[in-house]
This record gives structure tokens, C-alpha cells and sequence, in this order.
């Protein structure tokens, strides 16, 4: 496919993926004005599903048992496209997020995020983070928790270092670490390139949870090294550069 077919046929899918999210927000409005947060998770759930049905894509889930809607998790995965979100959000409805308050500005996805339990990571400061750090600590209390320890998205298809905010988390709730690998989404749209890669094959790997008590006994280092090792250990690394995809 050319890269002008490829742009007209991007600019054409996003049309109608932002129609369909304002379906999806003005639904989840109205339950969430009668406090009907259930319907709410599934609203979000189906939108989801239907967002790759709408690009014309599907993903092979691996590790599915490993999923249990009963158990809170902390959930780390790696970070290459703002799919990523709509992948997990379309197998776990329900997860409260923390991430970036930039995202809260992509139209109707941001106040999509926001009825789904999203926590934005604001401009450190003390203030700032001592509240974020309670709301996350407080909301995690109740629901499972979703965050890319990368902190941002990768530009150019490798796993970037992780942050620690993630284990600040995990030493002051009950949570195991439920590691997810997402592959060929950063192939799919990363953050530097505007079209969509059609041809890009989805993967998620859902991996075994790993013990809060086991990953207590270790530095914050050796937390992180366990952690990546295994998201990293089945990561499919983009062999389409971003700016050549769909040529």
C-alpha cells in the first residue's frame, strides 16, 4: 500500500473512530451521571473491541489465564502507541490508569479516560506528587492499577529504562505485578508517525503474575531489572521503521 493510500486511509479511520468515541462518551456520561459504574466498565470495554474492529485489525492474547477479573494487580506493560491503552482497556474493563496528563487532552479519548478512573501524572512538586501519590494509593485500594513504567512512549521501537514510581505502589498496597508485553503496536501508530500501519501484527503476552512478597526482599534496582527482564523476555521488536512503514 502506497503511503498516500496509507494517509488517505488513516485520516479516513480516524473520522470515524472519533465519531464513534463521541457515541461511546456521551453513553458513558449519562451512566456515569446515574452512577451506574458497571455498564460504565462495559460501555468501555465493547468501545474498545470495536476500535480495532473499526482499523480492520485483530490481536492474538496470550496468556489469558493468568487474568483474573478478581484479583487487583498492579499492571506494567511497555509503551509504544496510545493503542496500547484501548488493547488493555478492551481485556480488562474496570482498570484505573495512571499516566500522563497530556493524554486528558486527546479529544473525547481524554474524558473517556477520565470516566474510566484515570490518574494524571501532573508536573512534580511537592504538593503535586503527595496528592498523586494518595489518589493513587487510595484508588488502587479497590481495583487493579495500569501503568507504563517507561512513563511516556517509545520513539523509536526499543523498551525504554523504567521509572520507580511504580514501586512506591507496590510497597504500600496488597498488589502482585501482572506483566504484560505488547508487540507491533508501536508498528501499528507510534507517536512520531501520523498514519496507521495496517499491516501490523498485534500481540499481547500476558505473563504470569509476579509476588509482591518475592519482589519486597529486593532494592528497587533489582525490582525493576525483574520486571523489564520479563516483559522484555517476549518482546517482538519493530522491523518496519516508523518513518518507512507502509511504503
Amino acid at each position: 500500500m502506497s503511503r498516500q493510500l496509507t494517509a488517505i486511509r488513516s485520516v479516513m479511520t480516524f473520522g470515524i473512530l472519533y465519531s464513534f468515541t463521541a457515541v461511546g462518551v456521551a453513553l458513558t456520561l449519562v451512566l456515569t451521571f446515574l452512577r451506574l459504574q458497571k455498564p460504565v466498565h462495559k460501555i468501555s470495554m465493547i468501545w474498545a473491541k470495536s476500535v480495532f474492529i473499526i482499523i480492520g485489525k485483530k490481536y492474538s492474547v496470550e496468556g489469558a489465564e493468568f487474568l483474573d477479573s478478581k484479583t487487583k494487580y498492579i499492571l506494567l506493560a511497555n509503551h509504544g502507541s496510545l493503542f496500547d491503552i484501548v488493547a488493555i482497556m478492551s481485556l480488562y474493563p474496570g482498570i484505573a490508569w495512571f499516566g500522563h496528563e497530556r493524554l486528558l487532552k486527546v479529544p473525547l479519548f481524554g474524558k473517556l479516560l477520565l470516566m474510566n478512573g484515570y490518574i494524571p501524572f501532573r508536573e512534580p512538586g511537592y504538593r503535586n506528587t503527595k496528592a498523586m501519590i494518595e489518589e493513587l494509593i487510595t484508588t488502587s485500594a479497590n481495583k487493579s492499577v495500569a501503568i507504563f513504567p517507561e512513563g511516556t512512549r517509545t520513539l523509536d521501537g526499543n523498551i525504554n529504562s523504567f521509572y520507580r514510581g511504580f514501586i512506591y505502589l507496590l510497597r504500600h498496597n496488597e498488589s502482585d505485578i501482572l506483566p504484560v508485553t505488547l508487540n507491533g503496536f508501536y508498528d501499528l501508530k507510534p507517536k512520531n508517525r501520523p498514519h496507521i500501519n495496517f499491516r501490523a501484527d498485534l500481540e499481547i503476552i500476558i505473563h504470569e503474575p509476579v509476588s509482591r512478597n518475592n519482589l519486597l526482599t529486593k532494592t528497587d534496582s533489582e525490582i525493576i531489572s525483574t520486571v523489564k527482564s520479563i516483559i522484555e523476555s517476549a518482546y517482538r521488536k519493530s522491523t518496519t521503521p516508523a518513518e518507512t512503514a507502509d511504503n
